[in-house]
């Protein structure tokens, strides 16, 4: 409702070339200057398809942004594509999306082999991997991006899965996208809420006691009503034990508002640091049209920061693209479902841009 997450199926799909992948990983150079390879799949090119995805995808610089871009996202596809028929300026305009660390979804099949081989294609890099995890029961009260795991037990297992696959590698997660808010606005049925709060609590345990894992706790976006209504709820979800939260998960608010309404949440919590999704923000929220559904596929958007640690206040850990630019929200304003790629929407997004 507050910005539909992508579609967990389509999820599994879309890093199905990347775990089949993963014995066969290339270490590229990975220094800071962002050359080489990043890991790319399948050995000496054997692959056409990954080696065509994969085509001057570089790493950003780790002092700025330690986070693994994937060489085989679906922007780098759409790049390649567009290189070959020889449109030059539209690829340029890709390139933005392209080359710039993007989360990988986990979706609900085989968890450990997903996060098993995002982890180590951004081991292989030098870099961390950054991942969402969107799977809770209920998930998104039955709209676009309805779905997730069947019940509690099957979380637990599913989590026990994507903890195994990230082992000791380097990987930041953001916690459930909605999974607080829609307890809070009512949109989640009452019998649910219980289960929810444990299963959360449990993840944030769970992904802490992972060597080099970060983990945040989705807190919503400026445009929530006030923050008093969800540090309470952040703190039974176990946000004390968290590294932090996330703010603006695939919405639109501007950084600026991102900031204010993070601190003021984060001088709730303890002074929790919070990272941003900046993914699509570069000209705020969009006003127009159903006010309900302002934040699915609005148009005249732009992407935002290019994600980085180096960020405007030291309570913001960083700038992300945690919504992965160019995939709709959901069946609206001419979109296709949740989490598919929108080749003219991402076009639009990029030139919007500076």
């Amino acid at each position: 409702m507050y910005g539909s997450r992508g579609d967990g199926a389509h999820a599994a799909r879309r890093v199905s070339a990347v775990v089949l992948g993963a014995a066969l990983l290339v270490t590229g150079c990975s220094s800071d200057g962002g050359g080489g390879s990043g890991g790319s799949r399948g050995s000496g090119g054997s692959n056409k398809k990954g080696a065509d995805a994969g085509a001057g995808i570089t790493q950003q610089p780790r002092r700025t942004a330690p986070f693994w871009v994937n060489p085989e996202g679906t922007a780098a596809q759409q790049l390649a594509r567009l290189e070959k028929s020889g449109e030059k300026q539209d690829a340029e305009q890709i390139r933005k999306i392209a080359e710039q660390p993007v989360a990988e979804w986990i979706g609900p099949d085989a968890p450990e082999e997903q996060t098993r081989g995002l982890t180590e294609a951004a081991d292989k890099a030098g870099r961390t991997a950054l991942l969402v995890l969107y799977n809770i029961p209920h998930r998104d009260c039955g709209q676009y991006s309805q779905g997730g795991a069947a019940d509690g037990d099957a979380y637990r297992a599913w989590l026990d899965g994507v903890a195994a696959g990230i082992g000791d590698r380097s990987a930041t997660v953001v916690l459930e996208p909605d999974a607080l808010l829609h307890l809070v606005d009512g949109c989640t049925p009452q019998q649910f809420h219980e289960e929810r709060y444990d299963l959360l609590e449990g993840a944030v345990t769970k992904l802490r006691s992972l060597k080099n894992t970060k983990v945040y706790l989705d807190a919503g976006n400026a445009g929530w009503r006030n923050p008093d209504q969800i540090f309470e709820p952040l703190n039974r979800a176990g946000i004390a034990r968290a590294d932090g939260f996330s703010v603006n998960v695939s919405n639109f608010y501007s950084t600026e508002e991102s900031i204010a309404y993070g601190k003021q949440l984060s001088a709730k919590v303890g002074d929790k640091h919070f990272v941003i999704d900046t993914s699509r923000n570069g000209k705020g929220p969009y006003t127009g049209g159903d006010p309900d559904e302002r934040w699915c596929n609005p148009p005249g958007r732009a992407l935002g920061e290019t994600p980085t640690t180096k960020t405007a206040d030291p309570l913001v850990d960083a700038y992300l693209w945690v919504k992965r630019p160019g995939e709709s929200d959901g069946e609206c304003k001419g979109g296709p479902k949740a989490g598919q790629w929108w080749a003219d929407y991402a076009l639009k997004l990029a030139k919007a841009s500076s």
